[in-house]
């Protein structure tokens, strides 16, 4: 069974999340404010997925989402938010979560959600054994580090597994249908266009000199992207 935490705090919402994640599987912790959250995190490893609101009493899941990045960078992250709104979207995602659910939301879909990135996380986990190297892009998959021109690149768990992605598939496009199915298992119905069209411009930020005139990560307009390999 795995172990959930999910913070809320709204009463209505915890007792029926609760009911229908247990009779699905999944063991529930519950925190309803971030000092909650944070105190719950002090043993970080015990979890396999958080749910974090966007909205509490005394700040917000994105508050929560930085701290754990910087003590974990594997776990996943899916938040709960009343607006599906770009800025929104984008703080989430720049923060660090993998996934994002729009209230009100279907039962079934967020725990496809769930399932998709506890079957990435553990996959994942089993396919760290070498070194993926492009050009002037070193990729550790032990440890889950990129390295660009001997640089260290900071990016979110999402952004790590688009790079992956599209480095394995060095010089060959990569339509935009095959990356959602990749990085969702087979859950693209999930994810708008729009999440993918963050995760390429945030990711586009981190590696390219100029991210207006790209080297390395181009758009193949009517089909999707490539990563160019660009000698160190």
């Amino acid at each position: 069974m795995n172990n959930l935490l999910l913070l809320e705090d709204d009463i209505s919402l915890i007792d029926g999340l609760q009911y229908s994640l247990n009779k699905n599987g999944f063991h529930v912790d519950i925190a309803r404010t971030v000092e909650e959250a944070k105190n719950s995190l002090t043993d970080i490893n015990k979890y396999d997925l958080l749910i974090l609101d966007v909205t509490l009493p005394d700040g917000t899941g994105f508050d929560v989402c930085e701290k754990v990045r910087k003590q974990n960078t594997q776990i996943p992250i899916i938040f709960l938010t009343a607006s599906d709104e770009e800025v929104n979207v984008i703080r989430g995602l720049d923060c660090g979560g993998d996934d994002y659910v729009t209230k009100p939301f279907k039962l079934g879909e967020l725990c496809s959600r769930i399932r998709a990135l506890l079957r990435r996380a553990g996959v994942s986990s089993q396919d760290k054994t070498n070194i993926l190297k492009c050009g002037d892009i070193s990729i550790d998959l032990l440890a889950s580090r990129v390295l660009l021109n001997g640089r260290i690149l900071e990016l979110t768990n999402a952004e790590y597994r688009l790079l992956c992605l599209l480095v394995r598939n060095a010089n060959r496009v990569v339509s935009r249908d095959i990356i959602l199915n990749d990085l969702w298992d087979g859950t693209g119905n999930f994810v708008d266009d729009n999440t993918l069209s963050v995760y390429i411009r945030r990711l586009r930020e981190k590696v390219e000199i100029d991210a207006s005139h790209p080297q390395h990560l181009i758009t193949v307009r009517g089909f999707g992207y490539q990563w160019k390999e660009v000698e160190a």
